[in-house]
């Protein structure tokens, strides 16, 4: 094997995102950084705003005209920074694909869902007489019923969860090694959702395909994803192997999240709701910008009396005016908070 073959099929190094605002320029991402593994699911979660999507479509290309990018996106060997505009065409649909958060706005309803899904085929020069056919394959891949009659049908004829399984198909049509999926899920019914999850699951075992699952849902995550990457303000507060990080967080942020969804037996809707509002990436916080909303350093502050005495800036201050590095806590671990090595964020 090269080390090409070895390392991971993505590597998002230190990705900055700034986009210009009324009051001057916004850093709406800052230093995000992680990998994605071959044939794995990342997950990237968090409230809305935290910068999941931003984070996709940067990696896909697709930012306004008006965006400053910085930082490395390794694609096995390759900074798609750098690449060539032709370069990003060519490997935009062929080698990574994007499952859209809402395929009614994203594919043409004055296109049959057939020619849509072969865009990308017909691009590359297939045969017309083949592109029926490829049509056929992937809707029946994605398990649309009827797939030489639906074929021919047009976007609107098609149900919410018919409409995100076509939106697959035409990712799938370009072979992509890497499917970018932007809350598959979102506004479709439970029964549904869970189709589309077992979907996901099964292209992931069988093709071999790589995915980056864009959700704020964690029971989504607990299902399909592999690894998980938590954002908060445009910023990666915690990443790990999925299982470990849902069931033993080290950013209180996370632990935050996971307290914030019930158990199914749960009396209440809301099992411990988070306080405070999302912090705007165009007014972060100083120092950690969970803080204004982080128990732990209410926590932690009520030690610094004697710390005080001594001239040690107060544990809380460190919160207000330092921003952590993640950092690894323990084998495959990362947290971006100054306590997560005391293991108190529970």
């Amino acid at each position: 094997m090269t080390p090409e073959d070895t390392g991971p099929l993505l590597d998002v190094r230190d990705l900055e995102v700034v986009l210009p605002g009324p009051d001057g320029p916004v850093r709406i991402l800052d230093r995000v950084s992680f990998t994605v593994g071959a044939g794995r699911t990342t997950g990237l979660i968090g409230e809305s705003g935290s910068g999941k999507s931003m984070t996709a479509m940067a990696i896909i290309g697709l930012l306004p005209r008006d965006a400053q990018t910085r930082g490395e996106l390794r694609w096995r060997s390759e900074d798609l920074l750098t690449a060539t505009p032709r370069r990003r065409r060519r490997v935009r649909g062929r080698e990574i694909a994007m499952i859209f958060q809402d395929p009614l706005a994203s594919l043409n309803p004055g296109q049959t869902i057939g020619r849509q899904i072969t865009e990308i085929p017909r691009r590359d020069g297939m045969p017309r007489r083949e592109l029926g056919s490829t049509a056929v394959d992937l809707l029946e891949r994605v398990e649309i019923p009827d797939p030489a009659r639906r074929a021919n049908n047009y976007p609107h004829q098609f149900s919410g969860g018919m409409r995100q399984r076509a939106m697959t198909a035409l990712a799938l049509a370009g072979k992509p090694q890497l499917i970018l999926a932007d809350e598959p899920t979102t506004a479709l019914d439970v029964t549904v959702q869970a189709r589309i999850l077992a979907l996901l699951r099964r292209l992931r075992d069988e093709e071999g395909t790589a995915m980056l699952l864009v959700s704020h849902d964690l029971r989504v995550m607990a299902h399909v994803a592999d690894d998980l990457v938590v954002m908060y303000a445009g910023q990666v507060c915690e990443r790990g192997p999925a299982p470990d990080v849902l069931r033993r967080p080290f950013h209180p942020y996370t632990n935050a999240l996971v307290k914030s969804v019930p158990a199914v037996h749960a009396k209440s809707a809301i099992a411990d709701p988070l306080p405070g509002s999302p912090a705007n990436p165009a007014e972060r916080p100083s120092g950690c910008a969970f803080h204004p909303r982080c128990p732990l350093t209410r926590i932690m502050a009520q030690g610094v009396s004697s710390a005080n005495a001594i001239g040690t800036p107060p544990i809380h201050e460190r919160c207000r005016t330092e921003q952590p590095e993640v950092r690894e806590i323990s084998p495959g671990r990362w947290s971006a908070c100054h306590f997560s090595s005391e293991e108190a964020v529970r």
